[in-house]
């Protein structure tokens, strides 16, 4: 009988990451769960659970590669973020440094940190958004909200080519408008849809269209 499948999630405990959990643990596949603080939901699903650590920080992230010592990562899901408002005349750029740290800056350190961890044929999937398009703004604001999250399309889309000779494939996801804490539960779709998109595009993802932008539900997004 094959080894399954190891998924690692950083935000895994609540929200997406923990549907994301979820899935892969009913698919059968190792799921370890990435978060600064656990909860039960994650701990009732994954086969291990990291928590304490800060992917913005170094500590974090040796802590993170000493508790996947040893693992073999089939998928990477870099899923931790943070939304916050800015307004044009008090714009807070404390906030903005903050959410470029967690939202772009931690998704290239994990993957940077656990490269060498995935094997031949593994898939990176960056859980970003739409509000990161630059061709797709059409209401403004969100500074740093959307300037992260078109750092990290940018980083997710060279990654792509640099691990294309080794075999690994990656993605820019955007979840859809989620029905989250991040977004005080107004959105549309529940976490469990949006989780059951992404498993789909990330089942559909290969070396032809490594460094593609995609919304959940299939449609490509531009720039």
């Amino acid at each position: 009988m094959s080894e399954p499948q190891v998924v690692v999630i950083t935000g895994a405990n609540r929200g997406i990451g923990l549907e994301l959990a979820r899935h892969y643990a009913r698919e059968g596949c190792e799921v370890i769960g990435v978060c600064r603080q656990s909860s039960d939901e994650l701990a009732a699903v994954a086969n291990q659970v990291i928590d304490g650590v800060d992917v913005t920080t170094d500590a974090g992230i040796d802590a993170l590669k000493t508790g996947l010592a040893g693992k073999s990562i089939s998928l990477l899901i870099n899923n931790a973020g943070l939304l916050q408002d800015e307004q044009l005349g008090s714009i807070d750029f404390d906030s903005i440094r903050t959410q470029m740290e967690i939202n772009a800056y931690a998704p290239l350190r994990v993957t940077e940190a656990l490269v060498p961890q995935i094997r031949e044929g593994g898939k990176i999937a960056n859980i970003t958004s739409r509000m990161g398009s630059i061709a797709d703004n059409d209401s403004g604001g969100r500074y740093g909200y959307r300037a992260s999250k078109a750092a990290l399309n940018a980083f997710g889309k060279s990654l792509a080519v640099d691990l294309k000779p080794r075999g690994i494939a990656v993605a820019q996801l955007h979840p859809g408008y989620v029905k989250t804490r991040m977004v005080n539960f107004g959105g549309l779709i529940t976490p469990e849809e949006s989780a059951k998109g992404l498993a789909e595009r990330i089942a559909n993802l290969n070396l032809e269209n490594s460094g593609s932008f995609w919304h959940s539900n299939g449609e490509e997004l531009p720039w």
